[in-house]
């Protein structure tokens, strides 16, 4: 298959989809905070199942996954484009790519999939994860620290280094009180914190500071206790191998 296959295709996907809509997981989605924009109630398994059937017929073409996904991001649906994610080539995705697709999120479900699925393994992953924590627009944000979240878990080659910048990044932005915000600085300060035993300490300390600089602000008092109690906890402690 290749390129020219990627749009009959995408229609095709797009039509399962639509078969699998259920209009009755829209309740429960919308009261996890889930948008219902372009949203057909699609069950998870389901957009699996379709990623693994369209990569089976894509074959080991890289840019005819490329393309599919295009197609099916473009398409505007909620599910179509956590299946986009789940189906594009990493080494293939580009600034602009990143970029654009960040600025149609709307969701956060949407948001983790395409960090998680795809971005945390493009070439730009770990510029992304600083520079778009300063944006302010709400779900970039969230993309950034979910980036530093998953790069967290999954770049098993990064120096600790690299995750110190991001720990000033959470303690910048303490103070958002928007939900998927302050939720998202909170997983990539726990995910640093858990990392590695002097990470841990660093983890800590910066929740520390941000209870010192902001007594009473309930998002970064929310934000540095939530983590601390998982950073501090013995399970934690004893698999991280933390000293004394």
């Amino acid at each position: 298959m290749s390129v020219d296959d990627a749009a009959p295709l995408a229609q095709r996907l797009l039509g399962e989809l639509r078969e699998n809509a259920n209009p009755g997981n829209l309740e429960g989605m919308a009261r996890y905070g889930i948008s219902l924009v372009g949203t057909l109630g699609v069950p998870m398994p389901v957009v699996r199942g379709l990623a693994r059937e369209a990569k089976r017929e894509l074959g080991r073409d890289p840019q005819a996954r490329h393309a599919l996904a295009a197609l099916l991001w473009s398409s505007e649906v909620h599910e179509a484009r956590i299946l986009a994610s789940l189906i594009d080539e990493p080494s293939l995705v580009t600034d602009v790519q990143m970029e654009e697709w960040a600025a149609d999120l709307d969701s956060w479900d949407v948001c983790d999939g395409l960090v998680n699925n795809l971005l945390r393994r493009a070439p730009l992953a770990w510029d992304k994860a600083v520079a778009w924590t300063s944006r302010d627009a709400e779900y970039v944000k969230r993309a950034g620290f979910v980036l530093g979240a998953t790069l967290a878990v999954h770049d098993k080659d990064a120096g600790d280094d690299r995750f110190s910048e991001l720990l000033g990044l959470s303690e910048r932005e303490a103070t958002d009180a928007r939900n998927v915000v302050k939720k998202a600085v909170n997983w990539q300060l726990r995910q640093i914190g858990k990392r590695s035993w002097p990470l841990n300490a660093e983890a800590i300390g910066t929740c520390e500071r941000i209870l010192e600089a902001h007594p009473t602000d309930a998002t970064a008092r929310w934000i540095a206790r939530d983590a601390l109690r998982e950073l501090r906890s013995e399970a934690v402690r004893t698999r991280l191998g933390v000293p004394g």
